[in-house]
């Protein structure tokens, strides 16, 4: 089973976030999804991939180009489902707890500043923990990254 991990960026913003989460994960060997809720915002994410990390590469595509199946990383909206080990979502994008328990690994990712996505990580975690879910939440107020709260 799975587990779901709750990231609430509150000093970096998505890019930077993704950034260091993304090579870690592909160095798990995973395949990850990024769900968003928006074609724009993905673009903007694509865009933002393709100029980092300065020390690497990160293999991505959108749900929408040619040979999205390919992937390692696919940015997809909440309308495409795709084959993966991680999935992270963005902007408040919805999840299930049978897609968390079919996963390595899910990521709930924040923002601090956008009161929708607050409201919706708080409604996830509460269905995703209520049904069983380990979860665990991650904040970055002091500037590192510390866990806060896990519930199994």
């Amino acid at each position: 089973m799975g587990s779901a991990y709750f990231y609430h960026l509150t000093n970096e913003g998505l890019d930077a976030a993704l950034l260091a989460l993304l090579p870690k994960c592909l160095g798990q060997g995973w395949r990850v999804v990024v769900r968003g809720t928006s074609q724009d915002r993905l673009d903007w994410l694509d865009q933002k991939l393709w100029q980092g990390p300065d020390d690497g590469f990160l293999p991505h595509g959108l749900a929408t180009a040619d040979h999205a199946d390919k992937q390692p990383i696919l940015l997809a909206d909440e309308n495409h489902s795709a084959r993966f080990d991680c999935l992270m979502t963005i902007d408040g994008a919805g999840l299930t707890a049978a897609e968390v328990q079919q996963a390595e690994r899910v990521c709930v990712v924040f923002e601090a500043a956008d009161e929708a996505q607050m409201a919706a990580a708080r409604h996830q975690w509460a269905a995703l923990t209520d049904a069983g879910i380990s979860a665990k939440y991650w904040s970055q107020e002091t500037g590192r990254w510390q866990l806060k709260v896990e519930k199994n």
